[in-house]
């Protein structure tokens, strides 16, 4: 066997192991690419029902949100309406019964003044110190 022999035949075994381990690593990249196209498939299968009950969430929280619009237009109007009622009503009815009040006021002070003729009795200031609580004397209680 000549130089040229061996070194043909290590060649070709060299060729036979690539393939080989080619063949190998072809077969596994297979086998992955059918794992990860099962894996899409069911995650598609899966997601779909989902987008479609989201989105029927988000369509359902429109409706929701079209509502309370609709709601909060209404309460800011009725809001308006009973501020100038307020105002209508204060205006209205305000001046007089002040005058009414003050009027009632003053007949009660009048006829109260007539009854008695002394001031009414002052109570006595309190001062609290640590918790006790001690009455002053004015000098007026004091000289009693």
């Amino acid at each position: 066997m000549s130089g040229g022999e061996v070194a043909g035949i290590l060649v070709a075994v060299f060729w036979a192991i690539l393939v080989s381990f080619l063949a190998v690593a072809l077969a596994r990249l297979a086998q992955t690419l059918r794992a990860t196209t099962k894996l899409v498939a069911d995650v598609t299968d899966q997601a779909v029902p989902l987008l479609a009950d989201a989105s029927a969430a988000v369509r359902s929280a429109q409706t929701q949100i079209d509502r309370v619009d609709a709601i909060a237009s209404d309460v800011q109007e009725v809001t308006s309406n009973a501020s100038a009622l307020s105002t209508t009503v204060a205006s209205t009815f305000g001046g007089p019964l002040v005058k009414v009040a003050a009027f009632g006021y003053g007949v009660r002070r009048a006829l109260g003044g007539r009854r008695e003729d002394a001031p009414p009795a002052k109570a006595p200031r309190r001062t609290v110190i640590v918790g006790r609580t001690v009455t002053r004397r004015s000098a007026r209680d004091k000289r009693d």
